[in-house]
């Protein structure tokens, strides 16, 4: 037997565990960032959504059968609007970390590969 046919099995296994390693790792990485987007939904936008529906629960502003947001896009567009026009002073990061919560947590669109 080959110093190859020995290795082979080793670098499939490792090859395999890197790549389980960077799946985890991207798996942690979303949650944070959907932490992080839930403490700035909390500060910067549940008491602001919750006058606007007039029910005291913002949360149905994103729920409703008429939102006005259709996709993944859409959600980004709209936390970006937000963001200028109310003067929130989100920083680019904070945006998307907002709408991959709201997205998570409402909307649940399929996110496009970046």
């Amino acid at each position: 037997m080959s110093i190859r046919q020995l290795l082979h099995p080793v670098f499939v296994l490792l090859c395999g565990g890197i790549l389980f390693g960077a799946n985890a790792f991207a798996t942690d990485a979303e949650n944070a960032a959907a932490h992080r987007g839930k403490a700035l939904h909390v500060d910067k936008c549940a008491a602001c959504h919750a006058k606007k529906s007039g029910l005291g629960d913002g949360d149905v502003l994103y729920t409703r059968s008429d939102r006005l947001v259709k996709n993944s896009k859409q959600l980004d567009a709209m936390v970006a609007r937000c963001n200028s026009e109310i003067r929130l002073d989100l920083f680019p990061e904070d945006e998307a970390d907002l709408a991959q919560f709201l997205n998570k947590n409402f909307y649940k669109f399929k996110q496009a590969q970046k």
